[in-house]
């Protein structure tokens, strides 16, 4: 038999082979965070008809002549370029921009993936469209050890953020130096106790003259220290800035009241304390970190996201559902948090799209194509000539 044909027959299944990676690259042009695939072609060993020879005094060498025996596929590779940032809206949904995968353990077995597509799940685990469960280090009181093993990301519904007793509270605005003495103004402010529950500071401002003030405080029946403020210019200048209730358990600071004339806006800023509250929702930072917002208007992190790094990603083996699996060729996982060590950061509320480059792929169905047709003409020619040679008998 011809070589020819058996050559034809290889190109045929080469080509066949990059079809089928290019119309599978072409399916998933819109599945989330697709890295298309790529076929290479190599030669098969090629039949020595004739060796070199070396050059003589009289009689200049010659080279080899070699038949080549047809193609093989050397590799299918994986392209891992990013792809672009679609915007969705979902807190749940998270890209990583840069290098890095997703942990997620399915099964027992751990998984990569980059599509982050996520949500939760009745037991609150973060978790793949597929059911895997993203792995990260979870928050234990609002501090992560991020050196320790990693697990489920859980967002833990029933979280209560502890309430804080008040201990400071501060006072801004501005005094009327032109008040009559014995003008009074009244303010209170919500203070909280170690359990979270809200009580009433009732704060006296007296004047005693032009530029000067005498403050009090009422908490229940304890009164407060008092303390004269004085005023040159607008500014203080008093030698006590701030009242105290019982041992100092509560520290109003006055420092940064005001004392111009025909204003009358002096108010509470701020307090350190609050009640006791329940998770209502959660942001994501770019380092992966989940940060919980409470009732009480308090910020706890619950956890960080981890990613893998591998030294060969082209080494990866696709698991499907998005998702990939080390071996021996893509080195073992480096984890670490997003944004560090060479690994990429987290968006929240957007997803990494298919790096299909359409253009590209229907060009390869028709190079594929027509290296296809070319090698079923090698097969049709050699048939002619086999039939030409039949035909020699008659």
């Amino acid at each position: 038999m011809l070589r020819s044909l058996y050559s034809g027959i290889s190109g045929l299944r080469s080509h066949q082979t990059m079809l089928d990676v290019t119309g599978n690259n072409i399916a998933n042009v819109n599945t989330t965070a697709f890295k298309a695939s790529a076929t290479q072609f190599q030669d098969t060993l090629s039949q020595l008809s004739q060796g070199a020879g070396g050059p003589q005094a009289e009689v200049g060498g010659t080279n080899p002549a070699q038949v080549g025996l047809g193609v093989k596929v050397a590799g299918i590779s994986t392209n891992f370029a990013q792809g672009s940032s679609q915007a969705t809206g979902k807190a749940t949904d998270i890209m990583i921009s840069g290098d890095g995968f997703f942990v997620t353990q399915l099964g027992g077995e751990t998984l990569y993936s980059r599509a982050g597509a996520f949500d939760f799940d009745a037991q609150g685990r973060l978790v793949t469209p597929a059911g895997a469960i993203v792995q990260g280090w979870n928050a234990v009181g609002g501090v992560i050890n991020q050196g320790g093993t990693t697990g489920n990301i859980t967002l833990p519904l029933q979280t209560v953020s502890a309430a804080t007793a008040t201990t400071t509270a501060s006072v801004g605005g501005n005094l009327p130096s032109d008040a009559a003495a014995g003008t009074v103004f009244s303010r209170d402010v919500k203070v909280y106790d170690g359990s979270g529950t809200a009580r009433s500071l009732d704060l006296t401002f007296t004047s005693t003259g032009p530029g000067a003030w005498t403050v009090t405080g009422l908490d229940g029946a304890t009164a407060s220290t008092s303390a004269a403020l004085t005023f040159a210019d607008g500014k203080q200048t008093s030698a006590t800035t701030n009242i105290t209730f019982g041992s100092g358990a509560i520290t109003v600071d006055l420092s940064a009241v005001e004392g111009f004339a025909g204003l009358s806006t002096v108010a509470v800023n701020d307090q350190n304390g609050k009640a006791a509250g329940t998770l209502k929702s959660f942001t994501l930072g770019k380092d992966g970190t989940l940060v919980g917002l409470f009732s009480n208007g308090g910020q706890e992190a619950i956890g960080r996201i981890a990613l893998a790094t591998f030294s060969n990603p082209g080494g990866l083996e696709k698991a499907g559902s998005s998702e990939y699996r080390s071996t021996f060729n893509s080195g073992n996982a480096a984890l670490g948090a997003p944004g560090t060590g060479g690994l990429g950061s987290l968006t929240g509320g957007a997803l990494e799209m298919s790096n299909v480059d359409l253009s590209q792929e229907f060009t390869n169905l028709i190079v594929a194509q027509r290296g296809f047709q070319a090698n079923a003409r090698i097969i049709t020619t050699s048939d002619e000539v086999l039939q030409e040679l039949t035909n020699l008998k008659r």
